[in-house]
């Protein structure tokens, strides 16, 4: 397995086992790199080359990847912009303690089922690449993946 192409280039194909290799693999360097995190932003380029590989062995376009990977980035961003609004235009509003801290909470609810939402679709994605079969001839992204070992 050529690990710079696994997770370096988009182009290609990997079968199932490569891709749950590649996901390990970033999963661990993720988990390492949590706490500095501007280093784990670089790896969603890693986790679109892996993805798009996939999703070619399956004969799909290598752009469905960029749905979770959007999801992931902009619905933690929108739940902190919705409860900070909340609390903004409450306050704002000249309303009393009470209702501000209940346009927060309402804020934070909504925005959990947001989030529990994107993960839902986040790990079907995950489901369905690492569980669906490639197509065994060639296709217009290349030959079909050679075994991972």
């Amino acid at each position: 397995m050529d690990w710079t192409k696994l997770f370096f280039s988009p182009d290609g194909r990997i079968g199932r086992q490569a891709y749950w290799i590649g996901w390990l693999v970033l999963i661990g360097v993720n988990t390492l790199l949590f706490w500095v995190p501007f280093l784990s932003l670089v790896t969603i380029y890693c986790w679109i080359c892996v993805c798009s590989k996939r999703f070619h062995d399956m004969g799909r376009s290598g752009w469905l990847s960029a749905i979770p990977v959007t999801l992931s980035i902009v619905m933690p961003i929108g739940a902190v912009l919705a409860i900070a609004g909340a609390a903004v235009a409450a306050s704002i509003s000249g309303a009393g303690d009470e209702t501000v801290i209940a346009a927060v909470l309402s804020a934070v609810a909504g925005s959990a089922l947001l989030l529990l939402g994107a993960l839902v679709i986040g790990i079907g994605f995950l489901i369905w690449q690492g569980v669906a079969l490639g197509e065994p001839d060639a296709n217009r992204y290349g030959p079909p993946p050679a075994p991972a070992f």
